[in-house]
């Protein structure tokens, strides 16, 4: 669920920024369906979850909170690492993060009847609290939280998730670990980026295109 990073790693081409828009909402091979880029940014986006689901620090933060919030605590790191990554933008971009959440709002809106059904119902609810923008402050991301929550099937407890996160702003160990995720997941979006510039656009959608992009 961390929207802002895997949007801002798509790269300049459109239907593989809504293919890492998507991917959490697109089950199994249900993104052969769609066109040659979107099954690109589909693919990119798994591929980047396996990476940084697989590292250690992940699975701690993840540890520490799912006592409480169980099968989400996943989400809830997720949104912790958009957030630094607003905060921070300027450091990692020449475009203004208003500038480029604004053109990435415009992207998704021109091509909402090829989003999946739960995406469009979340889509006007990111768009009008500025879920992208306002991931820089701790307001925001307990509004992002507090709007994913009341999609959940069961009780989630994610728009409580702010306080985990104030907690570790105050010097704590579990803070300083996502700190250094922080930093390891950003030198991996660079190296992402350059990556899909580099690609060449699949021509079909078989298995043997997302073992190229999966592998």
């Amino acid at each position: 669920m961390n929207f802002l990073a895997h949007i801002f790693l798509s790269g300049d081409d459109e239907e593989v920024m809504i293919g890492n828009f998507i991917a959490d909402a697109v089950k199994r091979k249900d993104y052969l369906g769609y066109s040659d880029g979107i099954v690109k940014g589909v693919l990119l986006h798994r591929r980047i979850d396996a990476f940084t689901d697989s590292h250690v620090v992940v699975g701690q933060s993840k540890q520490r909170l799912r006592p409480k919030y169980r099968k989400y605590a996943g989400v809830i790191v997720d949104m912790y690492y958009d957030h630094f990554l607003s905060k921070y933008w300027e450091n990692y971009s020449e475009v203004p993060l208003s500038q480029f959440v604004d053109y990435a709002y415009g992207v998704f809106q021109s091509r909402i009847n090829c989003l999946p059904s739960r995406i469009q119902l979340m889509l006007p609810h990111m768009i009008e609290f500025d879920w992208l923008t306002n991931y820089a402050h701790l307001e925001g991301i307990m509004g992002a939280l507090s709007g994913l929550s009341r999609m959940t099937k069961y009780e989630s407890g994610m728009e409580y998730a702010v306080s985990d996160l104030k907690q570790d702003y105050h010097g704590c160990r579990q803070f300083a670990m996502l700190c250094v995720l922080f930093i390891y997941t950003l030198m991996l979006i660079r190296i992402m980026k350059l990556w899909v510039s580099r690609n060449p656009r699949g021509t079909s959608t078989n298995d043997g295109m997302a073992r190229e992009w999966v592998l």
